[in-house]
């Protein structure tokens, strides 16, 4: 229900058009475009093109080009869950509560599991009136991150009470919020702009004549591109050459990858840090996607978003959360730290181009449902439960 509290004009225009004042929290920053990025701000988006009022309450963050974000702490740099995070500083209690009776939000969105320092003093000083949503969005790549992650939830065990739901992009991301929260959640998959990626043209003016095989993310342990280069000295040594290889991204194993792909002679190419801009137009001129990460991811915004030119097909390591957006097709799945299992998967589809096309169409069709369109429509109905 909405606060019957109006402070200024643009309130009482929100209450009296059914429009809600929404905070997405986030301890991170918004300067990078990992998952839980794309998703605050693919959401946000939408939903203000539905004409909410949307805000953005984050830890420090340069952005200006995106309105009505609040930069509420200073962050150091870490690594966490395979991942290098920004988490917030102790902030203050008394400028948050200030920010938050301002602007008397009717929901506060909070991202999860989620800091003592920032996201946990918003929830406590947050009005009786704001509901609290949460979004559950990891699963631990290690022993460590699960104990740290049971800790944390111990933490903030006193805001977690003031949640009315929480929802979890997955079902990976289900049981690890069950195993280490205690919590049940629903499922509220991840999001993303299909038409973006459905309606984007290859780079290129045409596709290359041989197939394309493309990776993109991070040149890291956890993303495992090493497999897939792996994989691809395998078919050369079996013959298998007439396709070509572009890896874009960039990290600390840039220099051992070249190294292998220069010492084996590979038709390997590193095309570099690939923007959001571009990246549509980077997976429409792809006609295989690979992305072997070996654990820790609780989705994979990925795989459906090379899906959804409809021209590429995509392969996938069997990890719990791509798992689970690969549910109806297991066998484009391999499994994790495997590059001959890679190689053999590669090579069925770069064999068989009425294969590729049926993985493609299939891929097309099926990631709408993560259209951030039809997802937005049943997170409202949860804000307005």
């Amino acid at each position: 229900m909405k606060s019957t509290t109006l402070k200024s004009c643009d309130d009482m225009a929100n209450y009296m058009t059914g429009k809600l004042k929404i905070g997405f929290v986030f301890d991170d920053s918004l300067d990078k475009p990992d998952g839980v990025q794309q998703y605050v701000l693919s959401l946000g988006k939408w939903l203000s093109s539905e004409g909410h009022d949307v805000h953005y309450l984050v830890g420090q963050t340069t952005r200006r080009d995106i309105k009505k974000v609040y930069s509420l702490s200073r962050n150091i740099q870490v690594t966490f869950n395979g991942n290098k995070l920004s988490v917030p500083l102790p902030t203050n209690r008394q400028k948050l509560a200030k920010l938050l009776n301002d602007e008397n939000f009717d929901v506060l969105h909070v991202q999860m599991p989620y800091s003592p320092w920032l996201a946990h003093r918003l929830i406590m000083a947050a009005p009786a009136t704001t509901k609290i949503v949460g979004t559950f969005h990891i699963v631990a790549y290690s022993g460590f991150v699960k104990l740290a992650t049971k800790a944390l939830a111990l933490w903030t065990r006193q805001s977690m009470k003031r949640f009315s739901t929480i929802v979890s992009v997955s079902s990976a991301a289900q049981s690890y919020a069950l195993e280490t929260y205690g919590i049940e959640t629903d499922i509220m998959p991840n999001v993303f702009d299909y038409s973006r990626f459905n309606e984007a043209r290859p780079a290129q003016s045409d596709k290359l004549k041989q197939p394309n095989v493309l990776f993109l993310g991070r040149l890291v342990e956890r993303k495992g591109c090493q497999y897939l280069i792996q994989a691809v000295r395998i078919l050369k040594d079996k013959g298998v050459t007439d396709f070509s290889v572009t890896i874009c991204g960039k990290g600390d194993l840039m220099p051992i990858l070249k190294t292998y792909v220069e010492k084996h002679n590979l038709n390997v190419q590193f095309a570099g840090f690939v923007s959001e801009v571009d990246k549509p137009s980077i997976y429409a001129g792809a006609d295989i996607a690979v992305f072997p990460s070996t654990g820790g991811e609780s989705f994979g915004i990925v795989l459906v978003e090379a899906m959804a030119s409809g021209r590429t097909a995509v392969l996938a390591g069997d990890n719990s959360g791509y798992a689970s957006v690969m549910v109806d097709r297991p066998e484009l799945l391999f499994p994790v730290k495997n590059a001959d299992a890679l190689a053999d998967k590669l090579d069925k589809l770069l064999s068989d181009k009425t294969l590729r096309r049926d993985v493609a169409t299939w891929g097309k069709g099926y990631s709408q449902k993560f259209d951030v369109t039809r997802v937005g429509r049943d997170l409202l109905r949860v804000y307005n439960k």
